[in-house]
């Protein structure tokens, strides 16, 4: 009777795992996919494999291996990180032009892991929070769109989307305003759920492809055609991933604090290596590359629980639920306005979270105003007037166009330039940005 309330509860705690990151989770398949004028069929596809492969994904980072595995109780879902990039790749080149990159992608960061392991201390605060910032402040506009009704959209703009997308954000807000710890996880989640709800009594919701779907399916690799591979695109997902890497490692840090766990540069590695081996799956079976979630980190905080057999519950959990295309039909019938008050809020999250991770940097130390004055002012530009790079050859200008990957570029590069030492070897000078 013992083993049979211990596994309720563990079903339960990790039930509220996948709830908390389920919103994130879905929201770049239905971004990405409805940029690109994919099919409601696509799109069901789309969001049932990348809930799989997140599942899959989670279960790598959980299993401590010799060569895989962090071995910490960290969830991972969709890289927000890749949404623009892919975005663009897919409306130049084409669907098949992204999974060819992100096969690469992810072969680059198995291979160079211990790389990327030696060059953690080029990767201080002031850099992980630089980019985290940029990367919400890069999105907000893709939300922006998205609350009007998306861009393209014949009624883009129009008072039944204003007035959808801000009752969503206003639920949203309402909901962080009246519940504390787990509620106010799933205010987004419940806020998306309210929005679609209030679209479909007034008649804005057609119920006829989750009908239609099928409850079980297995995954079909290669969904949407044997990926293509060219060189601009390439070196644009090889920057995703790098900078996901670096996102990543704030929250490896994170959990690492929450369950009173040291790591060494082999921990970093062996969590390198499994995410570079998740996003190759993920593009062998059509999804997108992975990060750890934020809100996940937090939930561990929230309910002082941080065992493995909770998160393997939750990524269980998640590729179930990626096996049942009713879930993910029920998913694409969510209107553009409603995702967009969501995202909104999603990308303004994340922003708040880099400037989190900025509180510690000493600003009176006028080379750190720098690092994030420039890399901030240059991402916001590209993204602003990607138009800028036009005259660079096509790949270049994919690559410079997104204001991700510049102003990451940016905050790595002017950090290495001011903050870095060299004695031999790259030595970062803690001190200088750190009050701490």
């Amino acid at each position: 009777m013992a083993n049979g309330t211990n596994g309720l509860r563990t079903f339960s705690l990790g039930l509220q795992h996948v709830l908390a990151m389920y919103a994130g989770a879905i929201l770049v398949p239905l971004i990405v996919g409805r940029a690109l004028e994919l099919s409601a069929e696509q799109l069901a596809y789309l969001v049932a494999i990348d809930l799989l492969s997140c599942g899959v994904a989670t279960l790598l980072q959980l299993w401590r291996g010799k060569h895989i595995g962090i071995g910490l109780p960290v969830m991972l879902g969709v890289s927000f990180v890749a949404v623009t990039p892919m975005i663009s790749i897919g409306t130049n080149y084409g669907v098949t032009a992204i999974y060819g990159s992100i096969l690469v992608a992810g072969l680059f960061v198995v291979i160079f892991a211990r790389f990327f392991g030696k060059l953690q201390k080029l990767f201080p605060p002031i850099v992980r929070g630089t980019v985290v910032t940029i990367i919400g402040l890069s999105l907000i506009p893709t939300g922006i769109r998205n609350m009007a009704g998306g861009e393209g959209s014949e009624n883009f703009g129009s008072l039944f989307n204003l007035l959808l997308s801000v009752g969503v954000l206003a639920v949203i807000i309402l909901l962080f305003r009246m519940f504390t710890g787990f509620m106010r996880s799933l205010a987004v989640l419940i806020g998306i759920a309210g929005g679609t709800i209030a679209a479909a009594v007034m008649g804005r919701v057609s119920f006829g492809e989750v009908m239609e779907a099928s409850w079980f399916h297995f995954p079909q690799p290669l969904y949407f055609g044997m990926p293509t591979f060219e060189i601009g695109p390439i070196i644009t997902m090889i920057i995703v991933c790098s900078v996901i890497v670096v996102e990543t490692t704030g929250a490896y840090y994170a959990v690492a604090r929450i369950t009173d766990r040291e790591l060494n540069e082999d921990d970093l590695v062996r969590g390198y290596r499994s995410e570079g081996l998740a996003v190759i799956i993920g593009g062998l079976f059509n999804a997108f590359p992975y990060s750890t979630f934020a809100q996940n980190v937090g939930l561990l905080e929230l309910s002082k629980v941080k065992t493995r057999n909770v998160i393997f519950s939750a990524a269980m959990t998640l590729i179930v639920l990626g096996l049942i295309p009713k879930v993910a039909a029920l998913v694409v019938i969510i209107p553009t306005p409603v995702l967009g008050g969501a995202t909104v809020v999603m990308f303004g999250m994340v922003v708040v979270a880099g400037l989190q991770m900025l509180r510690d940097v000493d600003f009176n130390e006028q080379s750190n105003q720098l690092v994030v004055a420039c890399s901030v002012s240059l991402a916001l530009g590209a993204t602003v007037v990607p138009e800028l790079f036009s005259s660079l050859p096509e790949g270049l200008a994919i690559i410079f166009g997104d204001g991700i990957i510049t102003g990451s570029l940016a905050a790595i590069f002017i950090n290495l330039l001011f903050n870095t030492q060299w004695k031999g070897e790259h030595v970062y000078n803690e001190e200088k940005q750190s009050k701490a």
